[in-house]
């Protein structure tokens, strides 16, 4: 394929998966929750792992990082120990972080070999397994690893795909702590 052909080809699909996202995702900033969208309820959870079943609605008032992931997705384990990392430290000061696992392959489905992933990995955060896809489905959510910072009012005010940003993560969950 030649050069010019191949970059209008990955712009067509960006282009694509852009049009795909609910309309404002990426458009809100930390600071600015009215131009953000509410955050979906969490659908279809077949359980519950460290935590009793949680709602986006009973976590109104806190800061919540919801991450999308699944334990044998290579990036999704390159950055659970940034999110471990973002757990431990601001914890403390009000942040509740949610895994959603949410299996790719098969064999993910397995509870058991979720709940082995958990322990191995350290994970002491709620997790929720979304075999059926309902929540991911309902977030209109495409990638492993995905991050989804909630503010108090319950609205999508940051997101991120995939590994890195981290800095600008971590930024962004201050920013939404320190506000009152």
């Amino acid at each position: 394929m030649k050069p010019i052909r191949l970059v209008a080809a990955v712009l067509a699909v960006g282009l694509a998966l852009a049009a795909a996202w609910p309309s404002g995702w990426g458009a809100a900033r930390a600071g600015d929750s009215a131009a953000a969208p509410a955050a979906p309820e969490f659908a279809g959870i077949d359980r519950w792992f460290n935590s009793p079943p949680l709602t986006v609605s009973g976590l109104r008032g806190k800061v919540v990082l919801v991450e999308f992931w699944t334990h044998e997705c290579i990036n999704c384990l390159h950055v659970l120990p940034h999110t471990k990392a973002l757990y431990d430290t601001y914890a403390k000061q009000g942040l509740v972080v949610v895994g959603v696992h949410t299996p790719e392959f098969e064999e993910e489905r397995d509870p058991a070999r979720v709940a082995a992933a958990i322990r191995q990995y350290g994970i002491t955060w709620p997790v929720a397994t979304d075999n059926e896809m309902r929540t991911w489905d309902a977030w209109g959510n495409q990638f492993w690893p995905a991050l989804y910072l909630i503010d108090r009012d319950g609205r999508v005010v940051y997101r991120h795909f995939g590994e890195g940003n981290y800095d600008e993560t971590e930024q962004r969950i201050r920013q939404l702590l320190a506000k009152a």
